[in-house]
């Protein structure tokens, strides 16, 4: 699963999406019905989902000291992902926003050509600025999306 940068953190998360107004571990939290409120416990959640958790951007400067994608500039691209793919031979990539698939479509259509077979998956952006679905619908799309746990 693709990001597009870590958030400036706030409480409560302390992992990726450490803002608290980001509503990604509200919705993952509906979604498989545990908290995840901790590093730990997010951390199981994707060790269980046998899924990565990774920014597409390994370095930026971010304008008016900002979250939003919009106002990071100077990006710097996360080469380790083409490795990553590569190496573990990945089939599906969740992006946690359209905008992290469009960059990852523009910088790395090298790895889209050389996996073809990988299937791109985009999730409805978590930003509470992403106003055109409500959180309930985020969570339905998610749960339609994300694969299910193994108990």
């Amino acid at each position: 699963m693709l990001g597009s940068f870590v958030t400036k953190p706030s409480h409560p998360y302390e992992w990726f999406y450490a803002n608290g107004r980001n509503q990604f571990w509200p919705i993952m939290q509906e979604v498989y019905g545990q908290v995840f409120d901790t590093k730990a416990k997010q951390q199981q959640l994707f060790t269980q989902l046998e899924m990565v958790l990774a920014d597409i951007i390994y370095s930026c400067e971010r304008r008016k000291n900002s979250n939003l994608d919009i106002n990071l500039h100077n990006c710097v691209f996360n080469s380790s992902i083409v490795n990553i793919i590569a190496k573990h031979k990945i089939v599906k990539i969740y992006f946690t926003s359209r905008y992290v698939e469009d960059l990852f479509r523009k910088h790395f259509k090298s790895v889209i050509e050389q996996f073809s077979s990988m299937n791109l998956v985009t999730l409805p952006s978590p930003s509470p600025r992403y106003a055109m679905m409500t959180k309930a619908e985020k969570v339905k799309k998610y749960r339609e999306l994300l694969p299910m746990l193994n108990k």
